[in-house]
């Protein structure tokens, strides 16, 4: 062997050695964090096996020797809010500094989209950015990953809140943060750890998931490699291709797919708006084209015409009767100005060619945004498009946060623990929403999972179903969305638990409402009743939350609906004072539009077509904006039904999709 395969050999070895020597430690720890005011604080790491360790921090210092396995954890004693302090770690070698840590309260930020929701998206971005100087408040954004085991460490950095910061943080959790600071005058701290359209199974342990029947044949089937998970991703997208059109077009074939001459009568069709994950290409990413048939009717104006596409994920090439119009890149509104001439009345065929590189694909905008119009002419073009798969991209097989359950809670919750909190606040729901029923065992598994491997029942407040139009769910053909808010309430049975009302706040079209001022402040409502024992706020009655219901009873044909948490009593928030969102049935089990009268702490409801009242509904809807309910303190009611009668969503369950 050469000297200089010699000195390779030896600073290779010396590498690995001071790598081991380091004492080092995960990254929830870092400078700009808060810590648990109040409460034992565990730091925690690794270093040489028994190897001395000493944590200092505001006058206290824990030494430590280092396991067999080379891990170490100290606790520190409770204090009170403050600092700004530094934090030394000390090991045989090296010495790990984080400066600027406060102590305080610290809340996990979790869930799916409407929680990883930044600000810069928030309705009232413009104004509230420029002043977000709080220096006091600061977050942990974890980075998305996924594992099949439990990982130890995971990536992310603490920032402080300010305007040139503020923008990343999660919005819900920063209107949060901001009320807290304000009730409580003490640092926050959050630790944001979401992923958009995710499900609570994810985010659950294997251990929880083996507890309970039906969950735990899924725990079972997780494979031992992302390798296998590729493999059969593979395997799978190729069967559906294969099925659905033959397989993948050649290029030849593939340019001639814009041509108005085309007979696609054999291609297959979905809705449009919309994500192709959802529309029948689960985890496709690639090449997809749409094709639509328009008729335009003689005698129409065809000068000055433009195609209207609405925001595509991710880009587009999109031709009309063969001839390309417009190309764009990126998720934002597409406007193509038509050339006169190349519409003509009769038959007029778009074709669109999408790209997506990664997650959801299609042309993703609202309903109304598309659409063909001139100068007398609106033809919608929102409804059933053909489509036929051109390329799939290697992604595809990829494994996401969805294709098995525990990813989440093993890369971006286990790293977490045990680093102390106060609490966690939940907005997820969306993407459970088709198993709702399931719902009411999972929900609540979940949350009992994180405490347990906390090791205590800390706080956990979550957010109901906004308002949104998923699928025109309503009383008269079953709505999935109003069955996961009830499991959202019926988890409001777990001991510190709360829950904020948003069906006032939604967006009929747009599942990601950008009012989360109000929903931040009702959670930071609960969490001082839940967490803080505000002075005067009781446990059963609380100004915290909005009306619930409590009891119905029947007085010839109307139904008398009682309330709990009516605060200084309920209000109709109508300029003319009519309550909207109550049906009401009789033993047929027909919902019909009820009048509704408040009396007292009551509300007295009863419609013309129903003699006998026997159940009661209200915001019993996929889209339940219009509810109006409130009580005195301004917190709307929950959404509630009367009946048990049989849903839609019972047979639904985890691993059927």
């Amino acid at each position: 062997m050469n000297y200089l395969t010699w000195r390779l050999l030896f600073l290779c070895l010396f590498a690995v050695q001071t790598a081991f020597a380091d004492v080092r430690l995960p990254n929830v720890f870092g400078s700009h964090m808060v810590l648990q005011r109040r409460k034992p604080v565990p730091v925690w790491g690794w270093a040489d096996s028994g190897e001395k360790v000493t944590v200092t921090l505001n006058n206290q210092t824990k030494t430590i020797k280092a396991g067999k396995d080379g891990k170490w954890r100290v606790t520190l004693d409770a204090m009170e809010a403050g600092g700004p302090y530094q934090m030394l770690v000390k090991g045989k070698n090296n010495t790990v500094t984080f400066d600027d840590v406060l102590a305080g309260e610290v809340w996990i930020c979790s869930g799916q989209s409407n929680m990883e929701f930044s600000l810069s998206g928030a309705s009232n971005a413009k104004t509230e950015i420029p002043v977000a100087n709080y220096p006091n408040i600061r977050q942990l954004l974890v980075k998305r990953e996924v594992s099949l085991t439990p990982k130890d460490n995971m990536e992310g950095n603490w920032s402080v809140c300010t305007p040139e910061t503020a923008s990343q943080f999660t919005a819900v959790g920063y209107f949060f943060a901001k009320q807290l600071q304000k009730e409580l005058n003490v640092p926050i701290g959050l630790i944001n750890t979401s992923w958009g359209g995710t499900h609570s199974e994810t985010w659950t342990s294997r251990e929880a998931m083996n507890q309970n029947d039906e969950l735990r044949v899924v725990a079972n089937k997780l494979p031992a490699s992302y390798e296998e998970v590729i493999q059969s991703g593979s395997a799978r997208i190729q069967a559906l291709l294969k099925t659905q059109q033959g397989g993948l077009p050649t290029t030849a074939d593939e340019q001639t797919w814009a041509n108005a001459a085309l007979n696609d009568s054999d291609w297959k069709t979905m809705n449009m708006p919309g994500d192709w994950e959802w529309g029948g290409l689960p985890t496709l990413d690639g090449v997809v084209w749409f094709r639509r048939e328009v008729i335009i009717p003689e005698g129409s104006k065809l000068q000055k015409t433009v195609l209207h596409i609405g925001s595509v994920a991710d880009n587009d090439s999109t031709f009309v009767n063969g001839q390309l119009v417009g190309s764009t890149k990126g998720n934002k509104a597409r406007d193509y100005v038509l050339p006169d001439g190349l519409l003509k009345t009769g038959r007029n065929v778009i074709a669109v060619r999408v790209t997506d590189a990664s997650g959801s694909g299609g042309l993703m905008g609202r309903p109304d945004q598309l659409t063909l119009s001139g100068e007398s002419l609106t033809i919608p073009l929102a409804g059933i498009w053909k489509y036929r798969v051109a390329n799939v991209f290697s992604s595809s097989f990829m494994p996401g946060p969805n294709t098995y359950a525990t990813q989440l809670f093993n890369a971006m919750l286990n790293p977490l623990i045990p680093y102390a909190i106060e609490g966690a606040i939940w907005y997820q729901g969306e993407s459970n929403a088709g198993r709702a029923y399931q719902y009411r065992k999972t929900f609540p598994l979940m949350i009992q999972d994180w405490r347990q491997h906390w090791g205590y029942d800390f706080p956990f407040l979550f957010v109901q179903l906004a308002s949104y139009n998923s699928a025109n769910g309503d009383s008269q053909h079953g709505s999935a969305w109003a069955e996961l808010r009830e499991a959202q309430t019926m988890t409001l049975q777990l001991p510190n638990t709360g829950m904020a009302v948003a069906s006032d706040i939604g967006e009929r079209t747009d599942i990601h409402p950008k009012n989360k001022l109000d929903v931040g402040n009702r959670l930071a409502a609960e969490a001082m009743r839940v967490a803080y024992q505000k002075s005067g706020v009781s446990a059963t009655e609380s100004p915290s939350r909005g009306p619930m219901l409590d009891k119905m009873t029947v007085d010839g044909n109307r139904a008398i609906i009682t309330f709990r948490n009516g605060g200084g009593g309920l209000m109709a928030k109508d300029k003319y004072g009519y309550l909207k969102g109550f049906e009401v049935a009789g033993a047929d089990q027909k919902f019909y539009y009820a009048k509704a009268d408040i009396q007292g702490n009551s509300v007295v409801v009863h419609a013309d077509s129903v003699t006998v009242p026997v159940a009661v509904r209200y915001g019993w809807a996929d889209d339940n904006g219009d509810v109006d309910l409130y009580n005195q303190e301004n917190f709307p009611a929950v959404p509630f039904r009367t009946d048990t009668w049989k849903g839609i969503t019972e047979a639904a369950k985890f691993g059927q999709q």
